[in-house]
């Protein structure tokens, strides 16, 4: 790091936000933020009590959770669950770090819904706004930025999201990128839903990989298989039909999305919503 590396940074800076109890019942409400120049020893026998995030912006630091070390060098952070614990000490003079804390209702289903790897690495390229988001916090803080109520928890979803789009894991692609290389075969199987024939391998055909590496690539993105996200689509379709009338028998629902077989399809339905299709039209048409 070189001189005017640290003359560029701001000077450090920190926030706590005194949260209501309305605050505290926020989807999302921020606790802390700020930046340190120079990033002491930190230990936690029993965690912080709160999400709390932590990045390197110059040097590079160690952190350590139960026997596992990690090293976070310039555009890395980590994001740790509450009460874990976990210790971290500069590894190189000048330790520049930026760390966010939060809490609220839907704070941990958030996280999880955005797919925000816990406890794990995770890096950004030098020109992302993850970059420079110590800069912008320094501004905000200076001009007494509000950041209390539903102006926090936006503050927090916006953070996270970024990290969402910009992040990357494990050397990975970054976590959005996944979806986007996916979007040719979202459409296709919007477009092609109610097709018996459409299969793996078309699928794969669709963005030039194996079925192989397309399978790796959905689990990567959703947790399962291009086929089990087809039916999943076409039960959620087979509902928009039996919920709009516009089809009859329960054959003619499992024809118009893509099911040859009506008993296969009265299974995969009963399955993935706990109902058969009549007796779901039956509890939720009238609604």
């Amino acid at each position: 790091m070189t001189r005017s590396d640290v003359e560029a940074q701001p000077e450090g800076y920190g926030r706590h936000f005194v949260t209501s109890e309305g605050d505290r019942r926020l989807p999302l409400h921020l606790s802390t933020v700020g930046f340190s120049r120079s990033q002491g020893d930190v230990y936690r026998e029993h965690g912080f009590p709160l999400f709390h995030w932590l990045h390197t912006v110059t040097g590079i630091g160690e952190f350590t959770i139960g026997e596992r070390r990690m090293r976070l060098g310039p555009n890395q952070g980590i994001l740790m669950k509450p009460n874990t614990p976990h210790q971290y000490r500069a590894e190189t003079d000048g330790w520049a770090t930026w760390f966010l804390t939060f809490d609220g209702a839907l704070a941990g289903p958030i996280a999880t819904a955005l797919d925000i790897p816990l406890m794990e690495p995770i890096g950004w390229d030098e020109l992302s706004p993850l970059a420079s988001v110590h800069e912008l916090y320094a501004d905000k803080c200076r001009r007494s930025f509000d950041f209390a109520g539903t102006s926090g928890s936006l503050e927090v979803y916006s953070f996270l999201t970024q990290v969402k789009q910009y992040g990357k894991s494990s050397g990975q692609p970054s976590l959005s990128q996944g979806h986007e290389r996916l979007t040719p075969l979202y459409l296709l199987i919007e477009e092609r839903y109610g097709d018996p024939g459409l299969g793996l391998a078309a699928m794969a055909e669709t963005i030039s990989v194996s079925p192989q590496y397309l399978n790796t690539l959905f689990r990567q993105s959703w947790g399962m298989g291009p086929y089990q996200y087809l039916l999943q689509f076409r039960i959620q379709k087979a509902k928009d039909l039996l919920l709009a009338g516009r089809v009859g028998t329960v054959k003619e629902t499992a024809a118009r999305v893509g099911f040859l077989d009506d008993s296969h399809f009265v299974q995969t339905f009963r399955r993935l919503t706990g109902l058969t299709p009549a007796e779901f039209r039956a509890r939720y048409s009238g609604l």
